[in-house]
């Protein structure tokens, strides 16, 4: 006879993932180490009663983690997973309606980073016993859609517990999800709030810890053979590393390979890391951020080798990127949907660390002609030189944000993680740090969510310190982004986790201003300034007395000021080494001139201009617009 134990349904699912194990190789770690939730009706007397109990009877069970949104939370399970190579992850458990409605775009982040998050939104009476209830949706045409339903397109898998016997086939479902390197992302179960409270027998068996081993699929023999082929016929290949190089742990195969034959690399946002910025194959950033070597080297390639890259608009520059009329794709990536793009013919389906080893040996005796040595050199010299033009302190009183990150970068140790998203600092970091680490460049990029930055962060440094790690974690982020979502300060505070937060302040939307610019739009609604009743929008020079820096301070954050001055570099240096020497949470305020950018990498952005307009900045926008599109290619290698 099954020994079953009687238990409620949230009580069930937190034993059940406290016991799930994730394998790879030699390395064994918690898939689920620690819950977040925010509780109201729903999942108070649920999944919140289910953590109380184990908190109190067996507290290594299932930690509990406090957040001040919803949103936050899952940023947090994602930046955990990244560090540690998507091999766990963190739940986070939300109330009916608004809480779980808050989760949304944390769920569409993950899913597009394809990184695993496992999101437990409460949901509202499976037996409608009562109904409507508070914060329920009403369809006359489907009294079923609720709040829960608009986590199926954002997520990787969506299931509802509408009876407690459907969670194990549920549960399990969604682990194999979680833990598996070509479909992970959000993982969502909807809990109806009586279902999460109500008992059942549940068998012992389901409680017991179970393994999960990733899938390292090798190469096909066949498909590699014609991508080999096509390799050593190259004169002009390139490498583009994505964050699947990272997640596979391939970069010490990346290196060797790398060494060997000579073939160049740019990376993606996710690929930064993959070697060092000083390694004499590594480009920097490739695409609409990348740097004018990796571009030049990729305009040119005959052969382009996409390893772990879903080749994002940015990455391929919109499609400009690659311009030899003759290119061939060889795409090694462990899902198919993305070693088939640009109709290659060359897919090779495995994951990137076997595919390497395999690729590395079938190419032994390869290396590229002298003559493109020579000028992979070359191109790297110069960008090295222009970068430290660009991190030199030019005295100004409103330094710009590359010598900022200069400072940053010089004040920094080898080990420490940038963290960013949105704005105009990826595209700066991502031509211009110098990564040193093979985890020390974490820049979501997929979804680019204005308010990662803070909650992100934490889960980074959750993951570092997970790993016995006490490197810094070093956040950038503009005041837009910090005005969108900074509240997770107080989590820092609360737990004693240490950050460092550099806030820029600009007065605005420096990348979108940039951008409207670009299109003819005149920077209309960027800029952070007192409303013009006359004029009816914000465009005057009237600037906000917003203080973030006491905003900050206001959450018992140790926060220090960089005043205005030809001096304002070197206290930012001196800020961030007296950071670096705390124990607690800094955040650095400084301001900067939103007008002074980054050196040119010659990347292209395809963002449509108004085909017809009044506006004179608009017919010019349109008529450069139109050149640039001239450029793009449809990229059928």
């Amino acid at each position: 006879m099954t020994e079953t134990r009687r238990m409620t349904v949230g009580q069930a699912l937190i034993e059940f993932l406290a016991n799930q194990w994730t394998v790879d190789g030699e390395h064994r770690e918690r898939t689920i180490p620690a819950t977040f939730g925010i509780f109201g009706h729903g999942n108070v007397a649920g999944v919140g009663q289910a953590l109380r109990q184990f908190n109190a009877e067996r507290p290594d069970l299932m930690p509990y983690h406090q957040a001040r949104n919803e949103q936050a939370m899952v940023h947090q399970a994602v930046g955990y997973a990244r560090m540690h190579r998507r091999r766990g992850t963190y739940a986070a458990a939300a109330s009916v309606g608004p809480g779980a409605a808050n989760m949304l775009t944390g769920a569409a982040l993950a899913t597009a980073n394809r990184l695993p998050a496992l999101l437990l939104p409460s949901d509202t009476f499976a037996t409608r016993v009562a109904d409507p209830v508070l914060q329920q949706l009403e369809h006359p045409h489907d009294l079923g859609v609720q709040v829960t339903d608009a986590f199926r397109p954002v997520s990787r898998f969506f299931d509802r517990v509408q009876r407690p016997e459907q969670l194990f086939s549920i549960a399990l479902a969604a682990m194999r999800v979680l833990t598996d390197p070509a479909e992970t992302g959000a993982v969502t179960i909807a809990l109806p709030e009586d279902v999460q409270a109500e008992a059942f027998d549940v068998p012992v068996s389901f409680l017991q810890p179970r393994e999960w081993r990733i899938r390292r699929p090798r190469p096909e023999r066949d498909a590699l053979a014609p991508a080999v082929r096509a390799i050593r016929a190259a004169k002009r290949p390139v490498i583009v590393a994505g964050g699947g190089v990272l997640y596979s742990g391939a970069e010490d195969q990346l290196r060797a390979l790398v060494e060997a034959t000579g073939i160049p690399v740019g990376t993606s946002q996710a690929g930064g890391g993959v070697l060092a910025w000083d390694h004499p194959q590594y480009l920097g950033g490739v695409g609409a951020t990348g740097t004018l070597a990796a571009n030049r080297i990729a305009a040119e390639a005959d052969v382009v080798i996409g390893i772990g890259t879903r080749y994002s608009d940015f990455t391929t520059a919109s499609r400009t990127a690659f311009q030899n009329p003759d290119v061939t794709f060889v795409n090694i990536n462990v899902a198919s949907f993305d070693a088939y793009k640009h109709g290659t013919q060359l897919p090779v389906i495995a994951d990137a660390r076997e595919a390497l080893v395999e690729l590395a040996d079938a190419l032994e005796g390869f290396s590229v002609e002298a003559e493109y040595a020579e000028r992979i050199a070359s191109e790297k010299a110069d960008w090295d030189r222009t970068v430290d033009e660009a991190f030199a302190p030019s005295g100004l009183a409103l330094p710009g944000q590359p010598e900022i990150i200069g400072a940053v970068q010089r004040a920094s140790a080898p080990e420490d993680v940038v963290v960013q998203a949105a704005g105009s600092l990826p595209g700066d970091l991502h031509k211009l740090w110098r990564v040193r680490d093979p985890l020390g460049y974490h820049v979501e990029y997929a979804f680019s969510c204005m308010g990662y930055e803070i909650a992100g962060g934490l889960g980074v440094k959750r993951g570092a310190e997970a790993d016995g790690s006490d490197r810094d974690v070093i956040i950038m982020v503009g005041d837009g982004s910090y005005l969108m979502l900074n509240t997770e300060l107080v989590t820092a505070v609360a737990e004693g986790i240490k950050i460092i937060v550099i806030v820029i302040q600009n007065h605005g939307y420096a990348s979108i201003g940039h951008l409207s610019e670009t299109v003819g739009s005149e920077r209309f609604g960027t800029k952070y300034r007192a409303y013009d009743p006359q004029a009816r929008n914000f465009q005057g020079e009237d600037v906000l007395p917003v203080d973030l820096a006491a905003n900050a301070r206001s959450y018992g954050i140790e926060t220090i000021e960089i005043e205005p001055g030809e001096g304002a570099i070197d206290d930012l240096g001196a800020a961030v080494a007296r950071a670096k020497a705390s124990d607690a949470s800094t955040v650095i305020h400084i301001n900067s001139d939103p007008l002074i950018y980054a050196p040119d990498g010659a990347g292209w952005w395809d963002v449509p201009v108004a085909q017809v307009s009044t506006l004179e900045s608009t017919t010019a926008a349109r008529e450069e617009y139109l050149e640039q599109q001239k450029a793009q290619r449809p990229l059928l290698g």
